[in-house]
């Protein structure tokens, strides 16, 4: 899925965590090149990420999410030189709608008519852009104030994942919009899906990895799969707790809260036979998801009908407690190695983190860094192309 598409993300300090990973993975998993930015940083440094959800007060809360890496220096960025732009939210946008040169890059983009995809917070950098009037939009809803007063024609998010589009804008209100924003995005970059109506199953447990759920889960529902996520003892609406994994300065990764992350089916419903793949997220979840019996008849019952089972960092405990990784070649987060070898898998070391590796049906990673490799090691197997005309 190689391409010659190249796309500019301007972040921030606390822009929303997944907000800006997730457009930023899915892009590279679907073969784009993608250069993340911010006022002031160089390639190499990071932004602070904010984690906003709902628990129960009037408005979000707030955590401290992952550490963003940025890839490249803001100076001397040219519209010029990409294809589109995106423009996540969080908090990010209240401060870079300040900045003179993040206002000529946009409105650079807008001049010359190339894509602008901005989500949620980030319409207030539009609108100080001056490029909203006339335009359909939406946004976070708190943000419509600002966008009505620069003339921007408002479009109500209801449900609060519908986008928009009007001519080379694309707007949407809040990450669960992503499938929608990064679908409209792909076609405004020219993208034919071929093979894309896929079903996968999704494997979650409380604490598993806050990227490692998302981000596969978007990738693949941007492209027309349906995913269903499951937990064991918890039906569809409920949500599972997520934990944010980082390095930090300790000797091995920090924890922090993540978002609450919503199931869309129940597990003891589930039939093996309606899903063309299984995927596996990380995080502390995989621990006692891999005493479950009915978790592991269910990875068996994927592995012995040849169906694609892709499994992240920690969970290839589970694989392991399965029994399915006798004679596989397999990666894993570094500390389950031996867990890996002792199920009779011949080890890949993950070198670089960023690394997956695909044995027959089996597709590995060791970190959330991988999910581009690991979503498009997926895609492929299950026959799905991404061609740019």
């Amino acid at each position: 899925m190689a391409s010659s598409r190249s796309v500019l993300l301007i972040c921030g300090d606390f822009v929303e965590d997944y907000e800006v990973m997730v457009p930023f993975q899915a892009l590279q998993a679907y073969g784009v090149k993608v250069d993340a930015v911010c006022p002031g940083k160089k390639a190499g440094e990071s932004c602070a990420t904010a984690i906003h959800d709902f628990v129960g007060f009037q408005t979000y809360a707030e955590l401290r999410g992952h550490n963003f890496s940025l890839n490249k220096d803001f100076h001397g960025v040219k519209a010029e030189s990409y294809d589109a732009l995106v423009i996540p939210g969080g908090r990010a946008p209240e401060y870079l709608s300040l900045d003179d040169e993040v206002l000529e890059i946009v409105k650079s983009f807008h001049k010359s008519g190339k894509p602008i995809a901005s989500i949620c917070h980030g319409q207030l950098i539009l609108a100080a852009a001056g490029i909203l009037r006339g335009k359909k939009s939406t946004a976070y809803p708190a943000v419509k104030p600002v966008v009505v007063s620069a003339g921007g024609v408002w479009q109500e998010p209801n449900p609060i994942s519908k986008c928009f589009r009007d001519g080379s804008l694309i707007t949407g209100a809040a990450y669960p919009g992503h499938p929608e924003f990064i679908g409209l995005l792909l076609d405004s970059l020219g993208a034919t899906i071929e093979n894309g109506k896929k079903k996968v199953l999704m494997l979650c447990g409380d604490f598993m990895e806050d990227y490692e759920a998302m981000v596969p889960c978007q990738t693949l529902q941007a492209v027309g799969y349906t995913v269903d996520s499951v937990c064991p003892g918890k039906k569809a609406g409920e949500t599972v707790a997520t934990a944010v994994h980082d390095f930090e300065g300790a000797q091995t990764y920090s924890e922090k809260p993540g978002h609450n992350f919503p199931l869309t089916a129940t597990f003891d419903a589930v039939k093996v036979e309606e899903y063309d793949a299984l995927v596996i997220p990380g995080g502390r979840a995989p621990e006692y998801l891999s005493l479950n019996d009915k978790v592991l008849r269910l990875v068996r019952e994927f592995d012995t009908s040849s169906k694609p089972i892709a499994s992240i960092c920690h969970g290839q405990q589970i694989l392991a407690a399965a029994g399915v990784l006798q004679g596989k070649k397999c990666t894993a987060y570094p500390a389950v190695k031996p867990q890996v070898v002792l199920s009779g898998a011949q080890w890949i070391e993950p070198d670089p983190i960023t690394m997956a590796h695909t044995h027959g049906k089996l597709v590995t990673a060791a970190a959330w860094p991988a999910h581009p490799e690991f979503v498009a090691q997926l895609l492929s197997l299950l026959g799905t192309t991404i061609h740019f005309k």
